[in-house]
Order: C-alpha cells, then sequence, then structure tokens
C-alpha cells in the first residue's frame, strides 16, 4: 500500500457505537465549555481579585486560541496522523481543564484557559470527519446528527449547568465536570479508533502560520474587545483592526500564490457548496449564540431570574433540539427529503421564533411566557446543523472532509463572535435611543411628574433596556431570514443509489 493512501476506516457494530461515544462526549466538552464559564464569571473574578474588563479575558483567550487551532486542524491531522491528533487534543482539553479549576491566581487562569482553547478548537471539526468517515456513505445523514446533537444542545445546557455548579458547588466545578468525561472519550479513542492515513512529514508553513494567528487573532479581539473600549475612538482597537485586516489579507495571498504547502487550503472555496455551506454556517453560530448572549442578560437584568432558573429558560430550546433532531435523520435516510428544504424550513423556523421572542419581550414576563418561542426555536436549529453538513461534507472527499469541517466549525465560531460583538453594540446603542424617545413624552413641567422624577428615570431606564433586549431578538430573526437564500446554492441531488444525497 502506498505511504500516503486512505484505508477504509467504516466501522460497525459496538465498535462504531463506543466510537460515536468517543467523539460526543468530546464535542460536548468543548462546545459545553464556551457557554458554561459565562455564567461563573463574576464569581471566578471575585475569588481571583480580577476586575470586570480583566475578567472578560477569562473567556476571550479561550475563543481566541480556539479560531486560530480551528482551521489548522486539517494539516495538524496530516502531520501527526488524525487518531494522534485527536487523542492528544482531548487529554491536553482534559488536563487543562482540570489546572483552569485549580488556578489560585488571575495570570494562572487566563493561561490555562488559552491553552485549552488551543486544544479544544480542533475537537469538534475532528470529530465531523471521524463521524464522516466512520460510518458509510449511505448513513452520513445519521453521522452528522449525531454530531449536531453535540454542537447544538451542548451550548444551550452551558447557562443551565453553569449555574447549577457555581449555586451549588462552587466555580471550580464548571472546570471540573470536564474530567471524567474527558478521561473516558481519550481512553475509547485511543482504544478503537483508526486512522484513514497515516501520518507524514509535511513542511511547516511558517508565513502562513504568522498572518493566521495575526489575522484571527486579531480580529477576534476586535470583536470581543470593541463595545467594551468603544470601538475606533480606542487605539488598541483601531491597532488591532489594522493588524487583522492586513494579516487576513496576507494570509489570503500566501496560501493562494506563495506557500507550496499551505497550512489551510483555501482552494477547497471553489466548491459552491462549501463556499454557500460556509456563509449558512456563520448565519447559524450567529443566531445560536446570539440567542444565548442575550437570553441570560435578559432574563437576570430585567426579569430578575437566578442564574440557575436563567438557564433553565434556555435549557427548553435545548429539550426540543434534542427531541427534535433524531426525526432529521429520518427525513434524510427515509424519506429522502432534500437537504436545502430542511434548511429553509429551519431557518424560518429560527427567523420566526426570534420575531415571536421580541414580541413578549417585556419588563414583566414570567419563566414560561417564553416556552413557544423557545421550543419552536429548537425545532428550528434541530433542522440546520445536521442538513448543512450532510450538504457541505457530500460534496467532498478523502482529505478534503476535514478541510470542509474545520471550515464549518471555523465559521460558526465566528459568528457567534460576530453576533456578541454585534449586539453588545446594538443594545446599548438603542437603549440610548429608546431613553431619549421615552423621555420625550414625560411631562416635565408636572409638579405632580417632577416630584417622582427619580423612579420615572428607574422606569424609563428599565423599559428601554427591555425594548434594546427586544430589538436584539429581531435582528436575530433579521439575521436568519437574509441568508435563506443562499440554502440554493448548494449543489445537490438525490441517488438511485444507498446514498441520500449526492453532488451534481
Amino acid at each position: 500500500m502506498p505511504q500516503n493512501a486512505r484505508v477504509d476506516v467504516v466501522e460497525y457494530g459496538s465498535r462504531r457505537l463506543l466510537i460515536v461515544a468517543g467523539v460526543m462526549l468530546a464535542t460536548v466538552l468543548q462546545v459545553l465549555d464556551a457557554t458554561i464559564v459565562n455564567v461563573a464569571l463574576p464569581t471566578i473574578q471575585g475569588n481571583l481579585g480580577a476586575n470586570r474588563d480583566e475578567g472578560t479575558w477569562i473567556i476571550t483567550g479561550y475563543i481566541i486560541a480556539a479560531v486560530i487551532v480551528i482551521p489548522l486542524t486539517p494539516w495538524l491531522q496530516t502531520r501527526f496522523g488524525r487518531k494522534r491528533y485527536y487523542l492528544a487534543a482531548i487529554l491536553g482539553f482534559t488536563v487543562m481543564s482540570a489546572l483552569c479549576g485549580a488556578a489560585t491566581s488571575f495570570e494562572a487562569e487566563v493561561l490555562f484557559r488559552i491553552m485549552q482553547g488551543a486544544f479544544g478548537g480542533g475537537l469538534i471539526a475532528t470529530g465531523q470527519a471521524i463521524l464522516r468517515d466512520t460510518f458509510p456513505p449511505k448513513d452520513i445523514g445519521k453521522s452528522q446528527v449525531l454530531v449536531a446533537i453535540g454542537a447544538i444542545v451542548g451550548p444551550s445546557i452551558g447557562p443551565t449547568l453553569g449555574g447549577i455548579l457555581t449555586d451549588n458547588l462552587s466555580w471550580n466545578w464548571v472546570f471540573y465536570v470536564n474530567i471524567v468525561p474527558g478521561i473516558i472519550a481519550a481512553g475509547i479513542i485511543f482504544a478503537y479508533l483508526r486512522d484513514p492515513a497515516p501520518a507524514r512529514s509535511v513542511s511547516v508553513d511558517v508565513f502562513g502560520l504568522v498572518f493566521l494567528g495575526m489575522g484571527l487573532g486579531s480580529l477576534q479581539y476586535v470583536l470581543t474587545e470593541g463595545e467594551r473600549n468603544d470601538w475606533f475612538a480606542d487605539p488598541s482597537i483601531l491597532g488591532f483592526t489594522a493588524l487583522a485586516a492586513g494579516g487576513l489579507i496576507a494570509f489570503v495571498f500566501w496560501e493562494l500564490y506563495g506557500a507550496r504547502e499551505p497550512i489551510v487550503d483555501l482552494r477547497i472555496f471553489k466548491n459552491r457548496t462549501v463556499a454557500a455551506g460556509a456563509m449558512l454556517a456563520l448565519t447559524l453560530g450567529f443566531t445560536l449564540f446570539g440567542s444565548i448572549v442575550i437570553t441570560p442578560q435578559y432574563n437576570q437584568t430585567i426579569l430578575h431570574f437566578t442564574a440557575t432558573l436563567s438557564g433553565e429558560s434556555i435549557l427548553i430550546r435545548a429539550l426540543f433540539i434534542l427531541i427534535c433532531t433524531p426525526f432529521v435523520l429520518v427525513f434524510i435516510n427515509r424519506f429522502k427529503i432534500n437537504p436545502r428544504i430542511l434548511l429553509i424550513v429551519g431557518f424560518s423556523l429560527v427567523s420566526l421564533a426570534c420575531y415571536l421572542q421580541a414580541t413578549v419581550t417585556t419588563s414583566s414576563a414570567e419563566f414560561w411566557t417564553f416556552w413557544f418561542p423557545l421550543a419552536l426555536g429548537g425545532v428550528g436549529f434541530s433542522q440546520l446543523l445536521a442538513p448543512l453538513s450532510v450538504a457541505v461534507l457530500s460534496s467532498v472527499t478523502g482529505a478534503d472532509t476535514a478541510k470542509a469541517s474545520s471550515l464549518l466549525s471555523l465559521c460558526q465560531q465566528l459568528g457567534g463572535s460576530i453576533a456578541t460583538a454585534f449586539l453588545v453594540t446594538l443594545l446599548d446603542r438603542r437603549e440610548a435611543f429608546h431613553q431619549t424617545i421615552l423621555a420625550a413624552h414625560i411631562p416635565h413641567a408636572s409638579a405632580q411628574v417632577t416630584a417622582h422624577l427619580g423612579q420615572l428615570a428607574a422606569v424609563v431606564v428599565r423599559e428601554a433596556t427591555t425594548l434594546s433586549y427586544a430589538d436584539g431578538f429581531l435582528a436575530l430573526a433579521a439575521a436568519s431570514a437574509l441568508f435563506i437564500p443562499l440554502v440554493l446554492l448548494l449543489r445537490t441531488k438525490r441517488t438511485s443509489g444507498p446514498a441520500a444525497i449526492a453532488i451534481e
């Protein structure tokens, strides 16, 4: 067999079940950690003596490291072998989780979180590629439904689990909770996973690595810190924006025209389905993580929910995702429904759910006020990730599978980062706008009003803030609807063979 030949790694029976269990555990760990820490952040800051601005680096450092590593995963799999890289990533993530929980200083916590993000960055993309190759072609829908369950449900249960652990144990447990599942996942992968191709020595694209790190790292910093530092009024944001633009432009030109063995193969964008799928993955990340950003803030700031209760409201959506996602497998495999139809329905339902959420966003809402929009959103999200992955991964073969899956993972992460930056800015701007409008309707000349100006001011601020959250949900609804036409660019057709999906 030639040194670089790929082998058939399709598995059956108990071996496949164990590999699926290991991959799903690793996937859930990575996506869970993207949101579980948010709820515990105020407690972590207090215990480690950090102020609010410093404390955000516990989240920012993790995301920046993950974003840089995600597009490198195909190269890392080629250089070290898929199994060896994936096992090292799981073990590294688990060890860093333990160190994050045991950290006694703020500086150590940030360092360990950066390293945790670096190890965790490639877990979803690699796991997606593993399941794509572990199942036979006719079951590609089944493999991606399993990925979707972990990748979409995980962020939704993160706030709930984080609130429960922080309220009832301590903040340390939002990290310690990863240890046992991480060890189990690593043991399964070590014992049962096979490599589709042997590792081979490839040169290190030093310039590509530098440009990528500079571009994506700077971009993530700008997205995360921009609103807090008043965007381009702050020299650091202006400088990092220039670095991001310069780094990404240089990266694209170098990878396309300068690198002999590019660390990221951008030519995969010639595949129209991959290019359209990347934009749809960005939209999915925008709406999924965007709603997770503003919902807890609204629940706790306006409705005064506890961290646990706020997390439980998001859990309603997660439960409907979990219940409905398996039905997507039936739609794809048994009824041979075109993934484009499922994606159009899914994005439409998510858009409608966000719109309905906006209509019931008031300062006097109760826990069960939102159950229908959340449930509807869960049904919609259940029809997005798996059909999108099926359409995109069906358009590639061999080594391109890892490239396409890492691209989808990167775009979802960037979509979440863009959503966070956009919504934080939108909330700030719209709150000021609504305060101005509401205050203009108060008759200041009235003696009765003048005597209660303090109380009125508090009411104006509360209602203006509430209206800004409603605007945020409307923005998510618009984003979901705006990109639906991109679904039509996915080139899929039904085949007469056992595979449900093929590319034209």
